[in-house]
């Protein structure tokens, strides 16, 4: 059973630092998200095959752990372990959801976020590589946003197989 308010949790916490348990990445947006899932008792599967599945272990991970682009189609596509359904908007999200982002609008997503909060209907977020708490999740107000922006809701299924 996925633990909403445990994914969430674990998100406050570490929002603005690194936890030392896990590798850090200059880029560590995705390995965020993948530690946040999994404090919400998200299943790893796939080692050591890191083209496969959803884990990190042993010092090393799957793509899918750490690499926005690879978590967007692990989400997309899992039938096994952590699974999640696209929805069409970001107001059908709920705490513990992920937000995958394609900031150029050409088929490469390049930032994942974890709703963390909401205000009334609007998903608040958070992130890291730039560390974000609590932020609106468009990032209609970061560098990184272009009007070819294209986003991908994820509810994380509270089951898992």
């Amino acid at each position: 059973m996925y633990d909403r308010k445990a994914a969430v949790r674990y998100a406050d916490k570490w929002w603005d630092s690194r936890n030392p348990a896990f590798p850090a990445f200059e880029d560590d947006c995705t390995n965020y998200i993948s530690q946040c899932l999994l404090a919400g008792g998200a299943p790893m599967h796939g080692y050591p095959n890191r083209e496969k599945g959803w884990w990190m272990r042993n010092g090393t991970w799957s793509f899918s752990f750490t690499v926005a682009h690879s978590l967007r189609w692990y989400l997309g596509t899992s039938k096994k372990g952590l699974t999640a359904r696209q929805v069409s908007t970001a107001e059908e999200l709920d705490l513990g959801d992920v937000i995958a982002y394609d900031f150029q609008g050409d088929g490469r997503f390049d930032h994942s976020t974890i709703v963390t909060a909401k205000d009334g209907t609007m998903p608040l977020v958070n992130a890291h590589t730039y560390n974000a708490y609590h932020r609106t999740w468009d990032y209609k107000d970061s560098y990184a946003y272009s009007p070819n922006a294209k986003y991908i809701f994820f509810k994380i299924n509270d089951q898992f197989s």
